[in-house]
């Protein structure tokens, strides 16, 4: 009987540069060495069920992927937590594995939000970048352009916040990954005019609906 499984896992400094399509292709040979039974769609170049929740940008950490994969058969999720261990590779790290409704909505469409960490590798004046994220805030729209359209990213972010951790600034944000309303993270530090080089960034969580 098949049966849907979801890993959430860590993407760490080994895994930075690595490209979603890398990414997956790394799973797929994961779960091809660890022999787990993967369902394969119909036709004529069928491929392997395994579906990630939001594209994460190149460059960027994560604590918490979620990547969704379906099997021909009911798997003891401890047996399969110690074969996919055997053969992951190394900046993967998996935090947990759970079985969900075989039925659900594809990860895509039940994506909702993500939160990031944005920490500074150039020391930066704690009042002063909380002064430029409240102009940010205050303003009623914030008109950019992506791919030769015009949009607003002032809609997609949810929460916006700068903290302070081990005495340096630090930024949390959460932000839209709904389809056609995704804000990014770099957009927000072009905003407040940091160079991304100069940013490690996080993602947190990714929510669901």
């Amino acid at each position: 009987m098949k049966s849907r499984y979801r890993i959430n896992y860590s993407k760490n400094e080994l895994m930075r540069y690595t490209s979603n399509l890398d990414v997956q292709k790394s799973w797929e040979r994961t779960f091809r060495r660890a022999r787990v039974p993967i369902a394969y769609s119909q036709g004529f170049h069928p491929q392997p069920k395994i579906q990630l929740a939001c594209p994460l940008p190149l460059g960027f950490l994560s604590e918490n992927e979620i990547l969704d994969f379906v099997t021909e058969e009911k798997l003891v999720i401890p047996n399969l937590e110690t074969q996919l261990a055997e053969k992951i590779p190394p900046g993967i790290q998996i935090n947990e594995i759970n079985e969900v409704e075989l039925n659900q909505p594809s990860l895509q469409v039940q994506t909702r939000a993500a939160q990031y960490r944005m920490e500074f590798l150039n020391q930066l004046e704690f009042s002063k970048l909380s002064a430029d994220i409240n102009l940010l805030l205050r303003k009623d729209n914030i008109i950019r352009t992506r791919r030769g359209k015009t949009y607003d990213l002032r809609p997609l972010i949810l929460d916006l916040v700068v903290f302070e951790e081990e005495s340096l600034p630090k930024i949390r944000i959460t932000l839209s990954a709904l389809e056609n309303a995704t804000g990014r993270p770099e957009e927000i530090l072009d905003e407040l005019l940091i160079p991304f080089q100069s940013v490690r960034i996080t993602r947190e969580i990714t929510l669901l609906k």
